[in-house]
């Protein structure tokens, strides 16, 4: 689905839907109270968030992952496999699996690092522990059935926490001050034009980061394109492109994890031959797109960048010393 408007501004269908907001956060805060969390083997950490939809997770995950490679550490990640017809615990093999087995964000994971797919955090996390010496959890962050020994919050700048309110009222899978209880530390991403990255600092650790194009950009300029995205906010990766200096010719948003069809592709491709642009989406798109189709559509790959030292030091002081001396 599509996060509603009034999910970011509020107004009386927010109001309306209070009463089933609030019986939402009571049900997540009694089954965390219930909940007995499994230790997994080896240390745990999770990188989640409070927003439903994209908030830019798994370009953290993919980024620690790199970071602990670089340290010649042996990071798994453990993920639901939201999408995915496998409930697992199944290691991720792109030569045999597609979207539709496994997801797709796990597809793009196990291009870092051994990914696993599972429902059953705990014995994903058991089956990966075999061959890890941590594992990254995407997502999970309100997933009390495994015991985490750091919780990142990642936080989209330009979006924030949107209205401030729980789901279905707004974007929030529980309040504010819950989730910030639960985490050690935040990572914001974007350019934080309403200084929420100080008013955070308040309660946590703070590190800035951004989403920057991998590999060689510099031939979108002037080029035009006709851009399609099925993730949670669509907009972030068209005013990508446009930074880029491409020429947009067309933004067409579609639902996350949306299964693109044959019949999809066939409108796009018409239109975009038209206006004489090229068709392109995100990685994460490119994965479901029909195999005959996907040669003729250009992805735009991107990365987390820190944005400074320091920001990455954070990071790295608060997971090296889970895995102790070497």
């Amino acid at each position: 689905m599509q996060a509603p408007e009034f999910w970011r501004h509020g107004g009386w269908q927010a109001w309306a839907l209070t009463p089933a907001a609030c019986g939402f956060a009571a049900a997540g805060r009694l089954r965390r109270a219930l909940a007995k969390p499994i230790k997994a083997p080896v240390p745990v950490v999770c990188v989640g968030n409070l927003v439903a939809g994209g908030a830019g997770k798994t370009p953290v995950t993919l980024e620690l992952a790199r970071l602990l490679a670089t340290e010649g550490r042996r990071p798994h990640i453990l993920t639901r496999g939201y999408g995915g017809s496998l409930a697992g615990p199944v290691r991720v093999d792109p030569t045999i699996h597609d979207f539709r087995a496994v997801g797709d964000e796990p597809l793009l994971l196990a291009e870092a690092a051994p990914t696993w797919v599972s429902r059953d955090r705990p014995a994903g996390a058991a089956a990966a522990a075999a061959g890890a010496e941590l594992i990254l959890m995407d997502d999970g962050l309100q997933n009390p059935s495994l015991h985490q020994d750091l919780a990142l919050m990642v936080v989209d700048a330009g979006y924030g926490f949107g209205n401030g309110r729980v789901i279905p009222a707004g974007p929030l899978r529980e309040t504010r001050a819950q989730g910030l209880a639960r985490a050690q530390a935040v990572v914001l991403i974007g350019e934080d034009r309403n200084r929420l990255g100080a008013e955070l600092a308040h309660h946590l650790p703070v590190a800035h980061a951004r989403l920057v194009p991998d590999g060689n950009f510099e031939g979108w300029a002037g080029r035009r394109v006709l851009a399609f995205a099925g993730i949670g906010r669509p907009q972030k990766f068209f005013d990508s492109l446009t930074a880029l200096g491409a020429d947009l010719v067309a933004g067409i948003g579609f639902p996350d994890h949306h299964p693109y069809r044959s019949q999809d592709l066939a409108g796009l491709l018409a239109e975009a031959e038209r206006a004489g642009a090229a068709a392109v989406t995100t990685a994460k798109d490119w994965v479901r797109l029909p195999p005959a189709l996907k040669s003729r559509v250009e992805t735009l790959p991107i990365r987390l960048a820190w944005d400074g030292p320091a920001d990455e030091k954070l990071i790295r002081d608060l997971v090296l010393p889970l895995l102790g001396a070497r």
